[in-house]
């Protein structure tokens, strides 16, 4: 198992960034796919980025152009950049590590260690 531990959530105004932070405590993104997914009050879990173990990058439309996800160079620790912040970025911030193919990437049942999560509030 891959023990994860997210940070980096916090409060910021509409139009600012933060960067979330997922580092393994056990072992390292090396042979795993790293997913972020977010939840907000009274919606579904939905996935937000990812990047394979080959550093393949794959982001939701809603995302696309305002987060990037990227790999330390140790590849222990993953992170989420999250620009241009609006208020429907609100949300428990999770991470997780899976094997899943590109194709079922998105499918958060294929994922199997998952962080704490960390709030992430948008005020506008």
């Amino acid at each position: 198992q891959v023990q994860l531990v997210e940070s980096g959530g916090g409060l910021v105004q509409a139009g600012g960034s933060l960067r979330l932070s997922c580092a393994a405590s056990r072992g390292t993104f090396s042979n795993y796919n790293c997913g972020w997914f977010r939840q907000a009050p009274g919606k579904e879990r939905e996935f937000v980025a990812a990047i394979r173990w080959t550093g393949h990058t794959i982001y939701a439309d809603s995302v696309k152009g305002r987060f990037t996800v990227s790999r330390g160079s140790d590849k222990s620790t993953v992170y989420l950049q999250m620009d241009t912040l609006t208020p429907e970025d609100t949300a428990v911030y999770s991470c997780a590590v899976g094997r899943a193919e590109l194709s079922a990437i998105r499918n958060p049942d294929l994922y199997y260690d998952w962080g704490q999560g960390t709030q992430v509030t948008v005020s506008s």
